[in-house]
């Protein structure tokens, strides 16, 4: 690669995955090695042992860097393992404002796990910047939201939420699993960490199991570099590949998507049995003029829709459909359903679900790459 930086569909096929010098593959072999052999005692090589680092996985990472405008990227054996990095960077004592439209795990995460260590959350609405402000306290240090809310697809400000934070001395991290860096890079808009499942839009295939946190600077790269080496959650040599190979389609795949999604959404808002369409694309969404800011090329492939009825007629919809497959996860190739209530956001209490409206209606999208026709026909036939 040259000094010049190229385009990000570029950068996603070049970066990280030069030339074999040994045998000139245009695919970087897959190193598997647990261990690596060292120049002397007390001498170390550039790698040592596979949870310290690992080609394969430093391939990837410098991928990751590049595409999200990052000091330094990390990869996780999983989303959540890559979210618990960063809480870790927290004691026992401190607070964590979190936004309301939050992924189920993260929830689970903060108010079940974290909680265990003394460590205070509390939720409000991200697009609401006085509430923001007013939720942080002195014993804040981390504020965390989603570039797209999961499942009500809020959009957040991320520029102003950044100079909120950062004047409360806080860190501002994201999960852009939804927006991806093909359509946001939120370290451009000021924020310091931004996560990713790499499960979903990175690989893009439903065959692996992977998380990404990328860092604003090399300070809060090297710590959570820290500890996710001490705590070993690293994703492995296998998965790295096939990430890295998702990586270099996801341009592609993510604004195909999202003029599908857009079809979708705008028929699905004009369907008789459907109450509320939520999607960033549309007209109607309240924050439609901040995510055609934000987003950058597309909104996204995930689209949230509200049926007017029970919880039992819900499930049945999901459970109708032969394109869309019933089952949680999301931004494959394959179109999914799923019902958030008992499925996504089932680890949310039930307080809590009715305080953010992850109501019994509520259906989730995520749209695969067939047809708009062939995915609004299944629509029709299970909806009725």
């Amino acid at each position: 690669m040259s000094a010049r930086k190229h385009s990000f569909r570029t950068r996603a096929i070049h970066v990280g995955n030069a030339i074999d010098p040994a045998t000139g593959a245009v695919v970087p072999p897959i190193h598997l090695a647990s261990t690596f052999k060292q120049p002397g005692a007390g001498e170390w090589g550039e790698f040592d042992y596979s949870r310290s680092g690992n080609p394969t996985r430093s391939n990837l990472q410098s991928t990751l860097a590049s595409l999200d405008d990052a000091a330094g990227a990390l990869a996780f054996s999983s989303g959540m393992a890559a979210i618990h990095c960063v809480t870790m960077m927290l004691s026992s004592g401190d607070h964590v404002v979190a936004g309301c439209d939050l992924y189920g795990g993260a929830y689970r995460l903060l108010h079940k796990i974290c909680s265990r260590s003394g460590i205070e959350v509390t939720l409000v609405d991200m697009t609401d910047l006085a509430a923001v402000d007013a939720a942080i306290g002195p014993k804040t240090r981390l504020v965390w939201g989603e570039t797209i809310g999961n499942p009500r697809m809020t959009i957040i400000d991320l520029p102003a939420l950044a100079k909120i934070v950062h004047a409360k001395n806080a860190l501002l991290g994201v999960d852009n699993t939804f927006g991806t860096p093909a359509l946001v890079r939120p370290i451009e808009h000021g924020v310091d960490i931004v996560m990713h499942s790499a499960t979903k839009y990175l690989g893009g295939h439903s065959d692996c199991l992977g998380g990404t946190l990328a860092s604003a600077t090399k300070a809060i790269h090297d710590e959570l570099y820290y500890i996710q080496n001490a705590t070993g959650a690293v994703l492995d040599p296998l998965s790295c590949h096939l990430v890295a190979r998702g990586i270099k389609t996801l341009d592609l795949r993510v604004r195909e998507q999202s003029g599908t999604a857009l079809q979708l959404a705008t028929w699905l808002e004009s369907h008789p049995k459907v109450k509320s369409v939520l999607y960033p694309g549309l007209e109607s969404h309240p924050q439609h003029q901040l995510a055609k800011q934000t987003l950058q090329g597309g909104f996204g492939g995930m689209v949230t829709f509200e049926l007017d009825g029970s919880i039992e007629e819900t499930a049945r919809v999901c459970e109708s459909t032969r394109l869309f497959h019933l089952a949680v996860s999301l931004g494959a190739v394959e179109s999914l359903i799923e019902q958030p209530a008992t499925m996504s956001h089932a680890s949310y209490d039930a307080a809590d679900r009715a305080r953010f409206g992850i109501t019994d209606g509520l259906i989730r999208l995520s749209v695969g790459l067939e047809s708009f026709d062939d995915l609004r026909d299944d629509l029709t036939a299970a909806i009725g």
